[in-house]
């Protein structure tokens, strides 16, 4: 039965981090693609700018938190001290980076609407 519990998260940490890089593909076209319609057909520089980069902070914030789900994942297989460590720093490097990307895209969202 441990056998059986420890490959279902193995193999669900697998898809998490799949999902995460086909988020992460998927938000860098979109980016790519708003950045170059707003800047070459509409010629608005700073807009094209600041909608990018809300849209890829969107996405990769999500991709931050599969991620995460799959650290977790990953760790609850044969947890030592030491994966549990590497997976406190792990956690704790990426809710920070999660955290003051959110703080910024409040702060563009907030700037844009006025």
């Amino acid at each position: 039965m441990q056998d059986i519990v420890k490959l279902i998260a193995n193999y669900t940490a697998i898809v998490a981090e799949a999902i995460a890089v086909v988020f992460i593909i998927i938000g860098m076209l979109g980016a790519l693609v708003i950045y170059m319609r707003k800047t070459f057909l509409f010629r608005q520089e700073y807009k094209a700018m600041t909608e990018s980069r809300t849209h890829l902070g969107h996405i990769l914030s999500v991709a931050l938190e599969f991620l995460i789900a799959a650290d977790i994942l990953k760790t609850a297989i044969s947890p030592t001290w030491e994966d549990l460590g590497q997976l406190a720093a792990i956690v704790g490097i990426r809710t920070v980076l999660n955290y003051f990307l959110s703080k910024e895209l409040k702060e563009i969202e907030a700037t844009s609407r006025t």
